[in-house]
């Protein structure tokens, strides 16, 4: 008889928090050798039970295969984790959470040790790894070679997206996208504590928010079209209704007011409203009309 072999690309996944253990089950139960390493060693004894090999070192996790996924805290704990493994030859692919300069950084620091790099940026919370209906993927930044020949296994967890050739895109979609998610949260909690204390259903109240979330979402494509938006080198601006943003910024004392009298924190508002208030203050001004994000970008 022969001998069953696999055929499955290996992985080495260093970092066992709660993505990391997700990330490591989804390879698992694809049939994907899998090497593990984390600082604490008593994390990988579930994974190893479940068939996974535990190194007892990161050097000894990345000797064990060609392909090295990172899941740690931060860009620091890379570092520390990868300082005494041979990098030389070896697919690193970086998932850690880490700034657009990070990244860049990083990836030339694993070419000086003659290793391959892709950034990845996780969009996507544990329990949705390894299941593909729940819409969570990972952007992809660096060399788009490295992606394509890799793109099969890095979609066992979670669906891929590739960002583009600049290694700190991945993070740089990441952290914006979180950002928007951030602000939708700071809105949805001061719309939160606005009601409670009424004798308003929450559960009702919430599916009110979310259709008008979802109502007022496409408004982003409106940013994106504006003249100039792609091209820093642009001094066009986009066809602004002042009258709007006029009719906008007097109405703010009501939001203000309404917090006030509901015993809400303004905090979550105030510096959108500030933003506000300097955008018309643009208009009004002399000079060429400047959007809001042209503030921002100041």
């Amino acid at each position: 008889m022969t001998p069953h072999t696999n055929d499955k690309t290996p992985v080495t996944l260093l970092g066992l928090g709660a993505m990391g253990t997700a990330l490591a089950r989804a390879w698992l139960a694809a049939g994907h050798p899998t090497t593990v390493w984390n600082r604490t060693p008593a994390r990988a004894d579930a994974l190893a039970a479940a068939g996974a090999r535990a190194a007892g070192s990161a050097a000894a996790a990345v000797a064990a295969g060609p392909l090295v996924v990172l899941c740690l805290l931060d860009d620091a704990s890379v570092g520390e984790a990868l300082a005494d493994a041979d990098l030389a030859g070896k697919d690193v692919v970086n998932l850690t959470t880490c700034t657009p300069a990070q990244a860049r950084a990083r990836a030339a620091w694993a070419r000086e040790r003659g290793a391959r790099y892709l950034d990845g940026g996780i969009m996507a919370v544990p329990p949705m790894i390894g299941v593909p209906e729940s819409g969570g993927y990972v952007f992809y930044s660096g060399p788009r070679e490295l992606f394509d020949r890799h793109r099969e296994v890095l979609a066992v967890p979670a669906g891929t997206t590739y960002a583009g050739a600049d290694p700190g895109f991945a993070a740089l979609h990441d952290v914006a996208l979180l950002s928007a998610m951030y602000g939708m949260f700071a809105g949805v909690t001061h719309a939160f504590a606005l009601v409670r204390g009424e004798d308003v259903d929450p559960a009702a109240f919430a599916g009110l928010l979310v259709d008008w979330l979802t109502a007022m979402a496409p408004a982003a494509h409106g940013i994106a079209a504006e003249p100039g938006a792609g091209d820093e080198g642009s001094r066009e601006e986009p066809p602004e209704d002042v009258s709007s943003l006029a009719m906008q910024v007097a109405g703010t004392p009501t939001f203000l007011d309404t917090a006030r009298h509901q015993g809400v924190s303004p905090e979550l508002l105030t510096p959108y409203f500030e933003l506000m208030r300097r955008a018309l203050a643009e208009h009004s001004g002399p000079g060429e009309p400047r959007g809001m994000v042209d503030l921002l970008r100041r």
